[in-house]
């Protein structure tokens, strides 16, 4: 009897655990998980979490390890199920996804391909860079997509500095350390601005004593950022000249090889490490999910429910094209997209169990922040009040770091937050302030 009961619960599955599908994993826990109205399970192929926002301070090493969340902890208070795995397939008919097999390091199976039944899917899997089938590109760039990327590139900057240190003291090498970021969108500059202050803290070890970096943001438009008013675009221009950043604007990389980085206009950068941050698609594999509609960066084309063209399958985050009523074009890829999206999912998917229609998504555009390092950010507010409001300097770093808090409310409560707050207090007077290792 309790198996039959089991099975008749509604299943709803997420794919994905970045801020949407974690938000949304959480708050259907606690509304339908825990008073055995539905079985909610999320799915991703990472067993931690990081904000992404935050991806650019773990590949420069000054994230806290803290800031990780365990799915499996996170499921186990929340009463939804979490399954470690990678999407790979989707059958409809059957309403079935399918998942890779799970092999370790050395090719070792643990885990055979799976299916899992759903009776409602919600596809959160996000983005990667888009690389427009550049040259060289996947063979020699750095990706920060995801947590796994973000700590490689991080291990490889510390051994680059090390190596480098070393050929200096030998006067094996007298030429600069050279640092290439190709895109200088949010998070271009965002890892431009943290690598430079990385380049301090190493100083203030002691190990930088007689190295030179030198980084260099290439960006295809003639303008960064282009979420932000020309104003502070061009406030953020002259920032990131005053950290000693390298801006070329109008430059289209062409080539990558291994020590180099090519525009259109035949200029040459060498690059001992290079990062791939231009542009954004949803994953290959997305654009031949069983008929399912995708446009022409994979995305799953949704409605203003954010339902795609089937019933039973819903898309949010950035792997969804969900049209910007009354701006034209979609919902831009954004933090605040994510949550506003997962809040407005928990509520439909509630209202399916009772029959009820489905809310309509309304995005809410409260502006865009970059942030240039610790305590140094720059964007612009926006409100029914207030209209478009430019802010820069510590306040708007205090409204970047509302957004994380944000975030860190959706799934861990109000107290939860403000132990954790405290507990990242003391942690930095006592730890350092860069991952070495």
């Amino acid at each position: 009897m309790a198996m039959q009961e089991k099975q008749e619960k509604h299943t709803i599955l997420i794919v994905g655990g970045g801020a949407a599908g974690l938000e949304l994993a959480t708050a259907l826990g606690q509304r339908l998980g825990k008073p055995g109205l539905a079985e909610v399970t999320l799915l991703d192929a990472a067993s931690t979490h990081i904000w992404k926002p935050l991806l650019h301070e773990v590949a420069s090493g000054t994230l806290a390890e803290a800031e990780q969340i365990e799915y499996l902890a996170q499921a186990h208070r929340n009463h939804f199920r979490f399954l470690l795995g990678k999407m790979v397939g989707l059958d409809r008919s059957a309403k079935e996804i399918i998942v890779g097999a799970v092999v370790n390091k050395q090719g070792v199976e643990l885990i055979p391909q799976r299916r899992f039944r759903y009776d409602s899917l919600v596809m959160a899997v996000g983005s990667v860079s888009n690389t427009f089938g550049i040259e060289g590109v996947e063979q020699h760039c750095r990706f920060i997509d995801t947590t796994k990327e973000a700590f490689r590139f991080q291990k490889q900057l510390v051994e680059t500095y090390y190596l480098q240190s070393y050929a200096n003291q030998s006067r094996q090498r007298d030429k600069p350390l050279a640092i290439v970021i190709v895109g200088a969108g949010a998070t271009g500059v965002e890892l431009a601005a943290e690598l430079r202050e990385v380049t301090k803290l190493l100083a203030t070890y002691g190990l930088e004593d007689s190295i030179d970096v030198n980084i260099t943001l290439i960006e295809a438009a003639n303008q960064l950022l282009p979420a932000l008013p020309p104003g502070l675009s061009q406030a953020t221009q002259q920032q990131l000249g005053k950290l000693g950043i390298h801006l070329k604007l109008g430059r289209r990389v062409v080539k990558v090889t291994e020590t180099t980085v090519h525009t259109h206009d035949g200029e040459v950068f060498d690059a001992d490490l290079k990062v791939w941050a231009a542009g954004i698609k949803a994953p290959d594999w997305m654009k031949q999910l069983d008929g399912l509609e995708t446009n022409h960066i994979n995305q799953l084309v949704v409605d203003q429910t954010l339902k795609t063209s089937d019933d039973d399958i819903f898309a949010m985050g950035d792997c969804a094209a969900c049209a910007w009523t009354g701006h034209g074009g979609n919902v831009p890829p954004r933090a605040q997209a994510a949550h506003q999206q997962a809040s407005t999912l928990a509520k439909t998917l509630a209202n399916r169990l009772q029959g009820k229609p489905a809310v309509t998504f309304v995005y809410h555009d409260y502006g865009s922040l970059v942030s240039l390092g610790k305590f140094s950010t720059v964007g612009s507010l926006m409100g029914s009040l207030m209209g478009t409001v430019s802010v820069g300097g510590f306040i708007a770093y205090l409204v970047y770091l509302s957004l994380y808090k944000m975030h860190q409310i959706a799934i861990h409560g109000y107290f939860r937050t403000a132990m954790l707050t405290l507990s990242n207090l003391f942690r930095r007077s006592t730890h350092a302030k860069i991952k070495m290792h």
